[in-house]
């Protein structure tokens, strides 16, 4: 569904609604030297970096304010690690889902990107790489099942770059192309997913991509939108 801009560069729906509704916080991990390297991660199992710690805290400032009630991620370490901070600030113990983890790139994990798509001309070109379908399958089936546990409450999922991006274009074919859904490291967008009639999941995408603040920034945040009652 298309919702325009508030002022605050969130989107917000046009009128009410009676709706049930959850909000996720789907965040990136932060970086590791494999994204400061510019070769495709996959599977690989790598930590965070220096930087991607620091982003990893900046998460959790932010997204402890809304005082989740659970924690989801991909079972790679960069993603768990990432949601480290914010389990030990709220006190809940991070949850892992498969279905939550980076595409897998096959024997092109390891490998610059630019190389594989002058190869074969795009990655889902390439031979042995997951299919952009049955990601968008199985990430948005992990959404959808977290927000069946989260009526009328927040949860933070934490993936990863192609994940995200595919899933947010899928929810939301506005955004484009999934190549266009810019991703950084440390990032989260925000969700809503209402129940309509007949019990259909109807999903918002209010923001995308937003960077935490430094902490002293956080004293006078820009406000997230209200949960939809």
């Amino acid at each position: 569904m298309v919702v325009p801009e508030g002022p605050d560069g969130l989107k917000t729906p046009e009128g009410g609604s009676n709706s049930r509704c959850a909000r996720i916080y789907l965040a990136r991990h932060g970086r590791t030297a494999l994204n400061a390297s510019g070769v495709l991660r996959g599977h690989l199992d790598v930590p965070l970096d220096s930087v991607g710690h620091h982003q990893a805290f900046l998460l959790a400032a932010a997204l402890g304010g809304p005082k989740p009630s659970a924690i989801i991620s991909s079972r790679l370490r960069r993603a768990v690690e990432t949601a480290g901070p914010l389990a030990h600030l709220t006190g809940l113990v991070t949850r892992l889902d498969e279905r939550l983890i980076d595409r897998d790139y096959g024997a092109w994990a390891g490998i610059s990107a630019n190389d594989v798509i002058a190869q074969w001309g795009s990655l889902d070109a390439a031979p042995g790489v997951e299919a952009a379908a049955e990601v968008a399958k199985r990430a948005v089936a992990a959404l959808s099942d977290i927000a069946d546990e989260a009526w009328g409450s927040v949860a933070v999922a934490v993936s990863h770059d192609a994940v995200n991006r595919i899933a947010l274009a899928t929810l939301d074919p506005s955004l484009g192309h999934p190549e266009d859904v810019l991703q950084e490291t440390g990032c989260f967008n925000i969700l809503e997913c209402h129940q309509g009639a007949m019990g259909r999941r109807e999903w918002l995408v209010l923001g995308v991509n937003r960077v935490p603040p430094e902490v002293g920034e956080l004293f006078s945040p820009t406000p997230a939108p209200p949960l939809l009652q």
